[in-house]
């Protein structure tokens, strides 16, 4: 049975000129692919009109709300004791973004409650990434 979970998250993205902009996003977990988290922006913030998900290891959130963590097109970090930084970077720019960080870490609780740390079911999530990437050959 796949549980699946999701939690709106508030999101202030920073500009250029220093300022916040509340964006919505919403975290998602699901038992199918128990080591990943998704990060769902809605259609209307986008800029080509379409829902845009940035998927990354749950380890890297968890690493991320303690200390510096990510590489590549995800970095995360604490930014002081309240707030969580998550930098996306993509070929239309940078996204930097600051999340409460009670907020990430009830998410990752409520994820370890659908799967437990270390108790992760790899097969049918990498059988899916495989045929993915493979286009079902």
């Amino acid at each position: 049975m796949t549980v699946t979970l999701e939690q709106p998250a508030r999101a202030l993205l920073v500009t250029a000129e220093d300022r916040e902009v509340p964006v919505p996003a919403s975290l998602r977990y699901s038992s199918d692919d128990p080591l990943a988290v998704h990060l769902d922006f809605p259609a209307d913030i986008s800029l080509n009109g379409t829902m845009v998900t940035w998927t990354f290891s749950r380890e890297l959130l968890e690493k991320g709300v303690r200390a510096p963590a990510g590489s590549g097109d995800v970095h995360i970090w604490p930014c002081g004791r309240l707030r969580t930084v998550v930098e996306l970077h993509s070929p239309y720019g940078t996204a930097l973004l600051r999340f409460e960080k009670v907020a990430l870490q009830r998410f990752l609780q409520r994820s370890y409650g659908v799967v437990p740390a270390g108790r992760e079911e790899l097969g049918p999530a990498l059988d899916r990434g495989l045929t993915s990437l493979l286009g079902g050959v």
